[in-house]
């Protein structure tokens, strides 16, 4: 068996000591006595509601306030830009401006060898100086060959109704002495008759001489008148030839003042054609001299010379720019502030707005001039495509045009560009 092991005992752990507390101070009890007493005091829990409602009326008016606006730091001061280029080719000869310059409407800026252009413009005045000479001796013999035409024309006419009426009036006569020929024909052959009765009866001398002479007399008359009538008939129907002859030659007459009606309208045509010749020569000289008033460029406006990239002695070509001129008056400039889409839920045309002005630290009225027609994103070279890849809604900007009130820009301290923080009040 084995041994019983030994059992140790384990020593007893003795009882802490521990320390007498000492009893509280009496400045912690004073303490301690007056926060109690002002805890309980009525002041102070009137303050704290003063205290409360003043903070409350605080947070209310501030909420109110920043309610009231609409503001953004994406904004900037934008313009006009004007650009000044050349509207023909040709040597730069002089250069009156520098950057930065500032300059009046109509300041020359550059100016461009007009030599070539002088010569083009007296070449062209001489041309047309030719024309018009031209044009004036083509137009001389218009009015007299119109009046020699209508004399002509009217004479023509004139004959051809006279010709026309001596026929009528000739053969008139040409039918009345035929019925005169017929009647003396009649009264001829019953005097011939009476004169071969006549003599028969003489032959018996059944009648007197006498009787017998006066049926030969009548015979012998009987025989003139016809002869006579006839005579007549012939020269009314020669009247009539000589009618149709003047007819015909009044008809010729007639023709050829036709034909110079036609001369005519050739000669004022070719009139015409010089004058549209002389016109035409003007054009071209009023385009050559207004070729060599291109050669002094002037400011289209007031403003500032800036990105100038004309040196004398370059050769420009038409369209070249060649500097810019910013005008910087009232009017030329205004804010473009890119609002979120959240913020124009009461945006709309004519509210005020504070623009603060980074450059100079000025705050400028103004007012909502509009608000563009489509977000900034639309207007980019590479427009967002939602209907492709994974969507992500974005907020997007617009932007939003304000004007400045008038007299608040002063002096040309604008600029575009500058970076602004416009607030419109909404409310």
């Amino acid at each position: 068996m084995e041994p019983p092991s030994s059992v140790v005992a384990e020593p007893k752990p003795q009882a802490e000591t521990r320390a007498p507390q000492s009893p509280p101070s009496l400045d912690s009890e004073a303490r301690y006595q007056r926060r109690a007493e002002f805890l309980s005091s009525p002041r102070t829990k009137w303050g704290f509601i003063l205290a409360g409602l003043v903070i409350l009326i605080a947070v209310i008016v501030l909420w109110r306030y920043l309610a009231s606006y609409e503001s953004t730091d994406d904004a900037q001061i934008d313009g006009h830009v004007n650009s000044v280029s050349a509207r023909i080719s040709g040597y730069v000869l002089k250069l009156n401006v520098e950057d930065n310059q500032y300059v009046e409407k109509g300041t020359v800026l550059v100016e461009i060898d007009p030599a070539d252009l002088e010569g083009a413009v007296a070449e062209a005045r001489a041309q047309y100086a030719d024309a018009q000479a031209q044009a004036s001796a083509a137009g001389i013999n218009v009015p007299i060959t119109d009046v020699s035409t209508s004399s002509q024309v009217s004479g023509a006419q004139g004959g051809v109704s006279g010709a026309q009426a001596g026929i009528s009036a000739a053969r008139e006569q040409f039918e009345k002495a035929k019925s005169q020929v017929a009647e003396a024909d009649a009264n001829n052959t019953k005097a011939q008759n009476d004169l071969l009765r006549y003599k028969l009866l003489i032959d018996k001398q059944e009648i007197s001489q006498q009787q017998y002479d006066q049926a030969v007399s009548s015979s012998q008359a009987a025989a003139a008148t016809l002869h006579a009538a006839r005579a007549n008939a012939d020269a009314y129907a020669a009247q009539i030839k000589q009618a149709q002859s003047k007819l015909e030659q009044a008809d010729a007459d007639l023709r050829t003042a036709g034909n110079r009606t036609h001369m005519m309208r050739m000669i004022n045509a070719r009139s015409q054609s010089a004058q549209a010749v002389a016109q035409q020569k003007k054009v071209v000289l009023e385009q050559a001299e207004l070729n060599l008033s291109y050669t002094k460029i002037m400011a289209p406006v007031s403003g500032v010379v800036s990105n100038r990239t004309v040196e004398v002695g370059q050769n420009v070509q038409p369209g070249q720019e060649m500097m810019k001129v910013i005008p910087l008056g009232e009017g030329d400039l205004w804010v473009t502030a890119n609002f979120k889409e959240t913020q124009l839920k009461k945006m709309k045309p004519g509210l005020p707005a504070d623009i603060a002005v980074d450059a100079n630290g000025k705050t400028y009225k103004g007012h909502v001039d509009s608000i563009a027609g489509a977000s900034g994103a639309r207007f980019s070279l590479l427009p967002p495509e939602n209907a492709t890849g994974n969507y992500v809604k974005v907020v997007q900007r617009i932007p939003v045009k304000i004007i400045f009130d008038k007299n608040e820009i002063k002096s040309h301290e604008l600029r575009p560009g500058m970076s602004v923080v416009p607030k419109v009040w909404i409310k």
